[in-house]
């Protein structure tokens, strides 16, 4: 495959990017302070406070039957061994086990090392983490150096990208660092005062610091958004827009997201020019392999139909979703005083509690996760039995991404929704 980093005559890293005026820069990134408070106070990251009028879906869109599902298991035309990859980016794939890419990291490979902007509609599970992360840090080794900026919507997905890079770059020298809201912002200050290859980031958290003067966006000549859509659902658009504005002219953007709204053309285009679009599924986006069910019940009732249902021994691993932080918290108070092990996640936890907790339910500690929607997409846990809904979600494609964190891996999933009568 062609593996070089030259984009044409308006593209490419800039030499004057390698040094801050004032002295050299250490070898392994940039990062730097600068920038003025934009208008408006600071704002954390995490959940934002809903305002929008509870209307659930229809029940009947929250009904089927699964569909086994095939061919879903992409076959790659090559291994990251053919391709013109570092050898130290080699070694570090294979003792990560990785040995031959995804769909979209086989497609968009070539795009994304000839600089080209990226639009790529892929959901959790298809690699799309990797389809940026390989091709960058292929390039760190190769080229010189530069910043690459990743913005994501929650906690959980900015930590996930930060591991994998930390992952794939095993051996080298290069480093990162997850600036995100539920931790001490005097630990991320005194962290930026050295230079870093990647930053990934909550919108909110990289407000509250760029309008502090201790992040200069300019310093990252590529950015990535991922979870797009998600942001969008977030309320982070205006966030994501001035930061982006911030960083100036960039050699580089690119921008994931699991859906594509036509409204949202125009806000696409102001961070695109000309891109090259990528299109993949991992199988889950439709929930067609998940048997998805309703249960009508009493409002006065919920709690203790929850409870019986969590006596059914089938139910091993169950994630159940609510819609706001306070019913999270009434849910998960009633299961842990029936002496059902379960834990909670919501933008009231700080992050360190957060990631506890999803720890304590990828080892089995807990037998349920109680959460808010900001863990209905980039989380990425293998054999979650059954996603319940113990509220109906007021929008679809927010309810398609919850049940999706079941049924990964080509099995079949159960996701059963409560209806008021």
């Amino acid at each position: 495959m062609e593996n070089s980093r030259s984009g044409g005559a308006t593209k490419g890293r800039p030499a004057n990017r390698r040094n801050k005026p004032g002295g050299s820069r250490p070898a392994g990134g940039r990062n730097g302070g600068g920038g003025s408070r934009p208008s408006g106070g600071p704002r954390g990251g995490g959940d934002r406070r809903s305002t929008h009028v509870y209307k659930p879906i229809d029940a009947h869109l929250m009904v089927h039957e699964a569909v086994p599902m095939k061919d879903v298991t992409y076959v790659s035309e090559t291994k990251y061994d053919d391709w013109d990859l570092h050898p130290k980016l080699k070694i570090a794939l294979r003792a990560a086990g990785f040995k031959a890419p995804t769909e979209i990291q086989e497609k968009a490979f070539s795009a994304i090392v000839q600089l080209k902007d990226i639009m790529g509609i892929a959901t959790t599970g298809t690699g799309k983490t990797g389809a940026f992360l390989i091709p960058i840090i292929d390039a760190l080794l190769k080229d010189e150096p530069f910043q690459t900026l990743v913005l994501a919507p929650t906690r959980e997905l900015a930590l996930q990208i930060e591991q994998e890079f930390i992952t794939l770059t095993k051996g080298m020298t290069f480093t990162s660092l997850t600036l995100i809201g539920g931790r001490n912002i005097n630990t991320d200050i005194q962290k930026l005062k050295r230079d870093y290859d990647l930053i990934v980031a909550t919108p909110g958290r990289l407000k509250d610091l760029h309008g502090q003067g201790k992040i200069d966006l300019k310093e990252a000549s590529v950015l990535i958004l991922d979870e797009f859509d998600r942001m969008l659902d977030m309320g982070f658009q205006k966030d994501v827009v001035f930061l982006a504005d911030q960083m100036g002219q960039r050699d580089q953007t690119m921008l994931f997201s699991a859906t594509l709204d036509k409204s949202q053309q125009k806000l696409i285009d102001h961070f695109l020019t000309d891109p090259v679009t990528f299109k993949v599924s991992s199988g889950e986006a439709s929930a067609e392999h998940i048997n998805q069910t309703v249960r009508y019940v009493d409002p006065e009732n919920k709690l203790d139909e929850l409870v019986r249902l969590m006596r059914e021994p089938e139910l091993k691993r169950v994630l159940i979703f609510a819609e706001t932080k306070h019913r999270v918290k009434k849910v998960t108070k009633k299961l842990q005083q029936e002496g059902i092990p379960a834990d909670e996640i919501h933008g009231n936890k700080s992050q360190n509690y957060r990631q506890k907790a999803l720890d304590d339910f990828k080892r089995g500690k807990i037998r349920a996760l109680c959460a808010t929607d900001v863990a209905a997409r980039g989380l990425d846990i293998d054999d979650v039995t059954h996603v319940i809904n113990f509220e109906a979600p007021t929008d679809y494609d927010v309810y398609i991404h919850r049940v999706g964190r079941t049924g990964r891996a080509g099995k079949t999933g159960e996701a059963i929704t409560f209806v008021d009568k």
